[in-house]
């Protein structure tokens, strides 16, 4: 009786469903949240996410604001509630008065989001949903106290546990290569040939993560060069008609790109894993691969140098890109430069800056074609991480700590103090 029982339940719940459908067409955005927040049954909340969904992907951004504002008001954290909850724990701390403190202390946004990801394809639409939040977001405090919600409930979803490394070659689908093309955020891939010289030649690699729910979706690549020595400039690396070098020749792997592909995913840090993965995968393939390195812009340079007054020559640069990568603060003590930020949080060094890395015009506008060497030596990437996160601590080599010094001279009467933003 009771297989039965859930068997016409879940028929009459179905019927039910399909006729209510046509009423939450017409009904608002808002009001469907509503609907889908307080649903028990499995069909009308998955026929209702449907709904929230596509009506959202619909909207103009004047609705999704407004969808936003609904969310950060109506499905809040209730202060009194929570602060009720964690005395009644604090006063009898027990399985059932900590469970009470974890619902009321979790907003009701949270279930929402998980009850929207139920359906199929909703990861990657929650991930776009959660791109114009942080679009439409900023500066707004209730707005960016809703991201975090977002931001902790990715935070579980993209663990690295859930990614999948896949190399990208030649061979994989057009749709897939299109994608690497229209996300590169570094050097741009001008066409289908200049795709084909980054990842077909046998001294060429790239490498990117995908997620089971996003299966045709990258989250982040890298392109990777085999050379012999530490390159220091970009464009030999890109041109054409370059003379390929044998794989198990190399001795040295250049990260020369990372490009996050996906808005909706900023703040959920990919880079380092796929960074160690990749090495580790290539130092197993190859066995001569004795260093890994990046070739990386420092794209806040020219603007940090304009703000600050100082007068320069090209011969300056690259001791004032290494003052501006040591000294150079953001708050928190952080570097102000993003790239350095991430990769000395990965635990890599700053090993050495090249003038006219980068001759393109980007690369001009953004750090005057200085470019600048990470290096991630397997064996202490953890231990200079943890410094870095723990008191700022910027690995350096003595040539690059050397040309930091040397910029001296040209920053007197042009800086009082350091600028920080």
């Amino acid at each position: 009786m009771t297989v039965l029982s859930d068997l016409l339940a879940a028929v009459f719940e179905r019927g039910l469903g399909a006729a209510r459908q046509g009423d939450w067409s017409r009904r608002p955005l808002e009001e469907l949240a509503d609907a889908l927040i307080s649903t028990q049954g499995q069909t009308s909340g998955h026929l209702l996410a449907e709904q929230v969904l596509a009506r959202f992907n619909s909207a103009d951004d004047a609705a999704r604001i407004a969808f936003f504002h609904h969310l950060a008001e109506h499905m809040n954290v209730d202060p009194a509630a929570a602060r009720a909850a964690l005395n009644a724990y604090e006063g009898t701390p027990s399985r059932a008065t900590y469970r009470a403190f974890l619902a009321a202390s979790e907003p009701p946004r949270q279930e929402l989001i998980r009850r929207l990801n139920q359906i199929e394809g909703a990861t990657g639409a929650l991930v776009a949903m959660r791109a114009d939040l942080l679009r439409l977001g900023q500066g707004v405090p209730e707005l960016e106290a809703l991201d975090l919600d977002f931001r902790h409930l990715f935070k579980s979803w993209f663990n690295r546990g859930f990614l999948v490394l896949r190399p990208i070659t030649w061979q994989t689908p057009a749709d897939i290569l299109e994608k690497i093309i229209a996300y590169e955020a570094v050097h741009t891939i001008d066409s289908w040939e200049d795709l084909r010289r980054r990842v077909q030649p046998e001294d060429r690699r790239c490498f990117a993560f995908f997620h089971p729910a996003m299966p045709d979706e990258p989250l982040i690549f890298v392109e990777v060069a085999l050379t012999r020595g530490i390159p220091g400039a970009v464009q030999p690396l890109l041109a054409e008609g370059r003379a390929a070098l044998a794989a198990p020749e190399a001795d040295t792997a250049v990260f020369y790109s990372i490009s996050n592909c996906q808005a909706g995913l900023a703040g959920i840090s990919f880079g380092n894993s796929l960074i160690k993965q990749v090495a580790t995968d290539l130092a197993a393939e190859l066995p001569r691969l004795a260093r890994f390195v990046t070739l990386s812009p420092i794209p806040g340079l020219m603007e940090w140098l304009k703000g600050a007054g100082i007068a320069l020559t090209d011969a300056d640069l690259p001791a004032l890109a290494a003052h501006y990568l040591l000294n150079v603060k953001r708050r928190a003590a952080a570097p102000r430069d993003p790239v350095a930020r991430f990769h000395l949080g990965n635990g890599a060094i700053v090993h050495a800056l090249h003038a006219g890395a980068d001759l393109s015009q980007k690369g001009r506008a953004q750090s005057g074609g200085v470019m600048v060497n990470y290096l991630y030596d397997l064996r202490r990437t953890a231990e200079r991480h943890e410094a870095f996160a723990t008191d700022g601590t910027i690995a350096a080599s003595p040539a690059v700590k050397s040309l930091a010094a040397s910029a001296q001279p040209m920053l007197k009467g042009a800086l009082d103090g350091e600028p920080t933003v």
